[in-house]
């Protein structure tokens, strides 16, 4: 019995100190690629901003997968009995949405701008007690090029 409380409470301890250094890291490359990726707007209008001189559009796209550390799974577990809001998985689907719009940004290329920005998001993995063990984001939309 201790034995197995010693288990759980290491992995829940590397669960949450490489999951919380992980996304830290994660989430400050994205900051720095967002920054330099500012120039390039990207709308969820169906049209243009300006209309004229148009030389080419293309579709573009950008996905991500990221998976659910121990701790988060534990956390959510605990709050779906409780009841509330899940803050843990809050930050995951960020990270993954602005993942997935940076990676669309950068297929775009020199692109003017992208507009009819659309996001889906679908959780994946699930297990037989229905916890999310990775969430996919896709984003696409339509690169104006002048």
């Amino acid at each position: 019995m201790l034995e197995n409380l010693s288990i759980f409470l290491v992995l829940l301890t590397v669960g949450y100190t490489s999951g919380t250094l992980l996304e830290r890291r994660h989430f400050r490359r994205i900051r720095e690629r967002e920054a330099q990726l500012s120039d390039l707007p990207a709308i969820m209008l169906k049209k243009p901003l300006d209309a004229q001189q148009i030389r080419d559009v293309r579709l573009v796209s950008g996905s991500v997968v990221i998976s659910v550390d121990y701790f988060k799974k534990f956390v959510a577990s605990l709050m779906n009995f409780f009841g509330g809001r899940i803050a843990v998985y809050e930050t995951l689907v960020d990270r993954a949405r602005r993942e997935a719009l940076l990676r669309m940004k950068e297929e775009a290329g020199d692109a003017a701008e992208i507009v009819n920005i659309r996001i889906e998001t679908s959780s994946i993995s699930k297990n037989a007690a229905q916890h999310i063990g990775a969430v996919e984001v896709l984003a696409y939309g339509t690169a104006i090029y002048r």
